[in-house]
């Protein structure tokens, strides 16, 4: 008698427990995918951002983070997202401009000057036409674009000063429309590569340079092989989180809203943190060797990067952001 009550006990013990782990477990997980290294204060916003989500959503709704296109490329995410994959991806708007062209004038030459500038640009009507589309007609849902970079520079083993001397040089650049006809526009042989085979692609002779923010330099220890940032400061690098409309759709109201004010605090948090380190960064990477140059024709590479704005068709859409950016100061 004694062994049939220690048996139900333990098996109201056990299914107990087995309630429990499925209980705790999360309903909803997001697999979320960047290509940047995992010391790079993205990856570290992008963990703050998963902790608070699961904490406000009492574990019901979990982001895991994944380093160094551990997932994949960045185009092949991007598809599984348009599939409704339970992906998620760090993207800019150039790359969101194969979809929806007006878009990419965000990722364009001398477009904006300040993360205050981003945060303006959310409440545009042009903005949300375009978000609205994305989610729409192709199946990208934007968490948040509050997630700046910072600006991004020349960097070679060439002393550059003006658009004439990057002539000749093959700089490595992400395959989108905007940034291959930037490139071009601002001198240079555009050359598409995935970011993580620039530093050997360097070593190798395939091309002599990249254009880049200062983070990557230490990211990728770029210091190695290349000599010079020249800082162009050509496009501030506005980024977009991204996930599947439809899979978003699928989350609890409650869930939605979570994610996407997290995203955005977390962004904002982690843009400014970019900023403020900006000045050791660029300290330890003159330490490691390399030289910066300030002293530029910066009028020459604005009036060359007007050239990207013609080849794409995006002066009437600048013009039109800027008049709604007017509007709302």
């Amino acid at each position: 008698m004694k062994r049939k009550v220690v048996s139900l006990v333990l098996l109201t013990v056990l299914v107990a427990l087995a309630l429990a782990s499925v209980q705790s477990a999360p309903r909803y997980v997001l697999r979320f995918n960047h290509v940047l290294a995992p010391t790079h204060p993205y990856h570290a916003g992008f963990e703050k951002w998963a902790q608070r989500v699961y904490e406000r959503t009492n574990g019901g709704l979990q982001v895991l983070v994944f380093h160094s296109a551990q997932l994949g490329v960045e185009e092949d995410i991007l598809e599984q997202i348009r599939q409704g994959v339970p992906v998620g991806q760090n993207t800019d708007a150039a790359r969101l401009g194969n979809y929806v062209p007006g878009i990419a004038v965000l990722n364009a030459p001398y477009f904006v000057n300040s993360i205050e500038e981003v945060v303006k640009l959310n409440k545009l009507p042009i903005i949300q036409q375009w978000e609205t589309e994305l989610a729409e007609k192709y199946g990208f849902k934007v968490l948040s674009f509050n997630w700046v970079q910072g600006y991004r520079h020349f960097m070679t083993n060439k002393l550059v000063k003006t658009p004439e001397d990057l002539k000749g040089l093959r700089i490595r650049t992400p395959p989108a429309p905007i940034w291959q006809e930037s490139i071009r526009a601002l001198g240079a042989v555009p050359t598409a590569l995935n970011f993580g085979e620039v530093y050997t692609a360097i070593q190798q002779g395939a091309i002599d340079g990249a254009e880049l923010v200062y983070d990557n330099i230490t990211g990728a220890n770029l210091f190695e092989v290349l000599d010079y940032v020249i800082e162009t400061k050509h496009f501030l690098l506005v980024n977009f989180e991204v996930i599947s409309s439809k899979w978003f759709n699928s989350l609890p109201k409650e869930y939605q809203r979570i994610l996407e004010e997290e995203c955005d605090r977390a962004g904002l948090e982690t843009s400014y943190e970019i900023e403020r380190n900006t000045e050791e960064i660029k300290k330890y990477v003159q330490e490691k060797g390399m030289k910066i140059i300030t002293d530029i024709d910066m009028e020459a590479f604005k009036k060359a990067g007007e050239g990207a704005y013609k080849a794409l068709n995006l002066m009437g859409v600048r013009d039109e952001v800027m008049k709604q950016m007017q509007a709302i100061e």
